[in-house]
């Protein structure tokens, strides 16, 4: 069974040190993500890049946030009415889906969770068809190295086999990028 983080972590999500490492706003930029867009963000948490994602897009766009942990979207939620974003709508979800009305997105977001994920394939067909035709998949994953944090090292996801995974669900990868010494970064489009 797959590594879980641990609810009771969430302030780890949130430190100095982690904004100063992968800000949130900036890494989002690397990967295209722009104003306008309709985005969905697996596995939110406390809406680390959740709230980033809502600057960026602006008014025009909108942030479909879910996670499946109650404890999280709470934090998150309290987190969204002091900043006063009307742009971003907290889901309950699925660890293989998400109900959000229907609604196509340009954007996909799954940082730091699709090693969690024990059947990746039936996970990321579910989400996908979420995402539009010409839409965009970001996904955040830990290097395949020892660190002191992060999840188990045979857990991790090495960048070669993401690649792989992008190709398996025709998303034309347009960039992969080394986002920190822990965290690499890939996007593609769907076609």
């Amino acid at each position: 069974m797959a590594h879980k983080f641990n609810p009771n972590n969430k302030g780890k999500l949130d430190d100095i040190l982690r904004e100063r490492e992968m800000p949130p706003k900036e890494t989002l930029k690397k990967l295209y993500l722009k104003k306008g867009e309709d985005v969905l963000d697996i596995g939110c948490g406390i809406g680390y890049f959740t709230m980033a994602a809502s600057e960026i897009i602006g008014d025009n766009g909108k942030v479909y946030a879910t996670d499946v942990s109650r404890d999280m979207l709470k934090e998150l939620e309290i987190r969204l009415h002091k900043k006063r974003k009307d742009n971003v709508k907290v889901i309950k979800g699925f660890e293989y889906d998400t109900d959000i009305e229907e609604t196509l997105v340009d954007f996909i977001l799954i940082s730091n969770v699709l090693h969690e994920v024990e059947d990746k394939k039936e996970f990321l067909n579910n989400y996908l068809k979420k995402l539009k035709n010409g839409g965009k998949l970001a996904i955040i994953e830990w290097k395949k190295t020892i660190t002191k944090s992060g999840p188990p090292y045979k857990e991790r996801i090495d960048i070669k086999k993401l690649l792989k995974i992008f190709k398996e669900h025709n998303i034309e990868i347009i960039k992969d990028i080394d986002l920190t010494d822990t965290h690499y970064g890939v996007v593609g489009i769907k076609r």
